[in-house]
């Protein structure tokens, strides 16, 4: 069974390419920490927080914080938590049939485009 890291609103998933501590660094830059503000919180220095980091961006293959993000969510190592909401909410949202309901009318401005290529419609009818 893989293990996985649960660190705030995200979730690293071990043996995915990246060390446990890379991971957790991940996920701290994930949740908009600075490499201070990760040294500050498990204690160590800023500086291996840099150099895990950089390690991190290396085996992903990019050069910025973001990029190594956004790379991490790519290849499913890590998850924000809150997908789990959005799959509830888009179940909920179906009907038996599996069609998504439509619970809205349609917005005034497209009735009134709709109108008005009616009318035009029916004038080019009439002439």
């Amino acid at each position: 069974m893989e293990s996985t890291i649960v660190d705030g609103a995200w979730r690293g998933h071990l043996g995915r390419g990246l060390a446990p501590r890379e991971l957790q660094f991940v996920l701290s830059v994930a949740q908009g920490l600075t490499a201070k503000e990760i040294a500050k919180a498990f204690e160590i220095a800023p500086g291996t927080v840099v150099k895990r980091l950089a390690c991190a961006m290396y085996k992903l293959g990019v050069h910025r914080q973001g990029a190594m993000v956004a790379e991490a969510m790519r290849r499913q190592i890590i998850t924000p938590l809150c997908l789990l909401l959005i799959a509830v909410m888009t179940m909920q949202g179906l009907d038996n049939s599996g069609i998504a309901r439509r619970d809205r009318r349609p917005s005034e401005r497209r009735s009134s485009e709709l109108r008005l290529a009616r009318r035009s419609e029916i004038l080019e009818l009439i002439v």
